[in-house]
């Protein structure tokens, strides 16, 4: 496999390059992605993802490629420029890339984009398989918009996986990391209720199934990118005042974190039980299946 890799300096990104052999990676700054990526990529191809598509020779020798680049629905309120820029990055960005998958002189055979559970919405107790219809909320239909553009790399005969992404737990970053401190403080507990079922995945497990995707010809559309053990938030946040050997009581109450957070409030208490059927019945085996075996694998060592 000689992948083309966007977004690889991002929270997934370096653990999906260690996995590949001399990848391609493309990004808005080279120099910084170089000092960060540099050790583990082939080469480093300049492209911004608003602008337009990547130049033709990123994908010279390339027959698969993984797109995670988007911005982030976690930082800062909802205002109505960041919504922008959230939906921009994804629909506009996979555009571009898709755009230069088309004109490339030899088309790469796979494309494997990332989407998110987002997908759809707050669905309560319903079990979520990829079959499932789509919310009608801003960021499920920024999920709607963003696969219809990976979907477009089909028209040149390219195969296309669409990763549904939950809760991404890893060292070093992503929501685990945002999460720490007030349970490190004895503040840690559920959101409101603690009913709502929260889909996540470890970060190794994410990257590996990246790979398996793009390997399994019998994966095409979408594939939730979740563990097979979804949880509720309570237990989530028991399990995790367990490894911290903090309490975990402390509810956080909606008023409250629609103050600090905006409408991306609603997305903290959406409740999504989202299972990886695709992912099952294609064979993939999950190193981190069970959310306290994850924990414990990301946190032992500092704790």
């Amino acid at each position: 496999m000689k992948a083309l890799v966007t977004g690889a300096t991002g929270f997934v990104g370096p653990r999906l390059l260690r996995l590949l052999d001399r990848p391609v990676a493309l990004s808005r700054d080279p120099d910084r992605a170089r000092a960060r990526i540099g050790h583990v990529v082939d080469r480093i191809v300049r492209w911004d993802p608003l602008s337009g598509p990547p130049p033709p020779e990123a994908f010279e020798g390339v027959d698969t490629v993984l797109h995670l680049a988007g911005e982030s629905v976690a930082e800062g309120r909802w205002t109505a420029a960041q919504k922008a820029r959230i939906r921009d990055s994804r629909v506009i960005g996979t555009r571009n890339l898709v755009q230069g998958i088309v004109q490339a002189g030899t088309k790469p055979r796979v494309l494997v984009s990332a989407s998110a559970v987002g997908y759809y919405g707050d669905r309560g107790d319903e079990e979520l398989t990829e079959s499932a219809p789509p919310a009608s909320d801003f960021l499920a239909q920024v999920c709607v918009d963003w696969e219809r553009e990976a979907l477009a790399a089909e028209r040149a005969g390219v195969r296309v996986a669409l990763a549904r992404t939950g809760i991404v737990l890893g060292a070093g970053g992503g929501a685990l990391a945002k999460m720490l401190l007030p349970f490190k403080l004895g503040a840690g507990g559920p959101l409101g209720s603690g009913r709502q079922w929260m889909p996540w995945i470890h970060v190794a497990d994410l990257a590996r199934l990246y790979l398996h995707a793009a390997e399994t010809s019998s994966i095409s559309g979408p594939m939730n990118a979740v563990a097979p053990n979804p949880v509720r938030n309570s237990e989530f946040t028991q399990a995790l005042g367990r490894q911290l050997h903090r309490p975990a009581f402390m509810p956080a109450p909606y008023l409250g974190l629609r103050l600090v957070f905006g409408e991306f409030a609603q997305v903290l208490f959406a409740s999504q039980r989202v299972v990886p059927k695709v992912a099952l019945d294609t064979g993939f085996v999950f190193q981190y299946p069970e959310l306290a075996a994850a924990l414990r694998e990301i946190l032992a060592p500092a704790a």
